[in-house]
């Protein structure tokens, strides 16, 4: 398996763009091919492995309307085709025919939960102009955007194979769910705009009961939609993931309220309240096994070049802020928000691991299942779903990082690749990661419309990794 490396308050003004004047219709499908077809920085002046670790690389931001844009199609998978697993690993498709899995859960039972979803409709007036239009587009070419399935399939393999014999609905008529999280039997589930609670009864296949609704979510535009979901140790209290209404406060920080943040949720009473904000769309949410922290996975904003701004992981303070829309990476000014808050800026907390910029690393979990591999114990799984923001492009694929004494102790290693094709075309991207009970590591391939497990088969699985190669031109 080889290590990544080689190059590869007070109310804020809307960020202002000038007006792109056009003469109709065929102007617009002009400008969307201009920007389709890739524009901005012309590539990489750093190794991408100077994007990763405790310390990136943040060179001078650049800035310019027509942003970078390079758009992998989403085209599928052919016939027996899978993605490639590290050595000493097997990659099994434990489920296909999927419609834009996005999330998963394991029940108790060892049943799979995998949200089936997409953004959910825009409300009228907040589709953000020609802009919105010309991303749109490119969200479309690159997979998404497509109608929510709205629902919650179950997956059961019963006699563990590796592939699930059963798929069945397990819930359904949501409003584009993504995280979920069993207590007790009360099964909670965060649709786009609010944290419902439903009954489940163990070994069920579904659930046909009505929900009730435990909290409200911020929604509206909901540029960031997905709502990650995670419960306390004792069940009393639920933390969900909510991104940013903008990709640094174009929109005005009053779409903003409680958002870019993780939100905990009274269980007992639905009261919520900002656990922790200024985290611009925090999607992966789960408990360090070593110290019982908080981690999340975050991706950062776009717009300010091939190297900026780096997606990161890290753990997440109790009344923290980690800089969003004001800076970046600590203290580092980001100069489109007006006006500044030097206040803010001065208190913002450092990330801890930075995993390159514009890989949209969504997925993530702790390992805490020896049974996946020894030498994976502790450390983290992140589903990098890939770019849009750079070129040439980056993620698509899923990493370990290792741990030691609940702090990452090195550089990143590929655990499963190959999500492109030699043309540059997205056969699948990854997103919802989870090591389940047996011992193998589930991957939402939302693209690709399937589940895949990835498990090791030889001793070189559990074998400590070569070091890494060195960075170069």
């Amino acid at each position: 398996m080889r290590a990544i490396p080689r190059p590869l308050g007070a109310p804020v003004r809307p960020v202002r763009r000038p007006p792109l004047r056009h003469g109709g219709g065929l102007a617009l499908v002009g400008v969307a091919a201009l920007l389709l077809a890739g524009c901005g920085e012309s590539g990489p002046t750093l190794p991408e492995s100077a994007e990763y670790g405790a310390n990136p690389t943040l060179p001078e931001p650049k800035a310019s309307w027509l942003p970078t844009i390079k758009v992998a199609d989403a085209v599928g998978w052919r016939d027996g085709a899978a993605p490639r697993p590290a050595e000493g690993f097997a990659v099994t498709a434990f489920a296909r025919d999927l419609k834009h899995p996005r999330w998963l859960y394991e029940l108790p039972n060892g049943d799979v939960l995998v949200a089936e979803s997409d953004a959910p409709p825009k409300p009228e007036g907040t589709s953000g102009g020609l802009r919105g239009w010309v991303q749109g587009l490119f969200m479309k070419k690159a997979g998404s955007q497509t109608e929510s399935a709205n629902r919650i399939t179950l997956l059961r393999d019963a006699d563990g194979d590796g592939v699930a014999e059963t798929k069945t609905v397990f819930l359904s008529n949501l409003f584009s769910p993504f995280g979920m999280a069993l207590i007790g039997d009360q099964l909670y589930v965060a649709n786009a705009d609010a944290v419902m609670r439903f009954p489940y009864t163990e070994g069920a296949t579904g659930i046909t009961a009505p929900g009730t609704r435990l909290a409200a979510l911020p929604a509206g535009r909901n540029h960031h939609w997905t709502k990650s979901l995670l419960a306390s140790a004792d069940g009393a209290r639920l933390y969900v993931g909510v991104g940013s209404n903008s990709n640094a406060a174009e929109n005005g920080m009053e779409e903003e309220e409680n958002r870019a943040a993780v939100l905990e949720i009274d269980v007992a009473s639905g009261a919520s309240r900002v656990f922790a904000g200024g985290l611009r769309n925090p999607v992966g949410i789960d408990w360090n096994p070593a110290n019982g922290e908080l981690w999340v996975s975050v991706n950062e904003r776009d717009e300010i070049g091939n190297h900026l701004v780096p997606d990161y992981m890290t753990s997440v303070k109790e009344g923290g802020f980690y800089g969003w829309p004001y800076s970046y990476y600590g203290s580092n000014v980001d100069d489109r928000v007006k006006p500044p808050r030097p206040e803010l800026v001065a208190r913002a907390i450092r990330p801890d691991y930075a995993l390159g910029a514009h890989t949209a690393s969504l997925g993530f979990t702790f390992v805490d299942n020896p049974a996946f591999g020894a030498r994976f114990q502790g450390g983290a799984i992140i589903g990098q779903h890939g770019s849009w923001n750079r070129e040439p492009p980056a993620g698509y694929r899923v990493i370990f990082v290792p741990f030691a004494n609940g702090r990452p102790s090195g550089m990143p290693e590929e655990l499963l690749t190959g999500f492109l094709d030699g043309e540059g075309n997205a056969q699948g991207r990854p997103v919802g990661v989870l090591v389940d009970r047996r011992g193998g590591l589930l991957v939402a391939d939302d693209v690709g419309n399937a589940v895949w497990r990835v498990r090791g088969q030889t001793p070189a699985a559990t074998a400590p990794a070569g070091p890494a190669p060195s960075s170069g031109g």
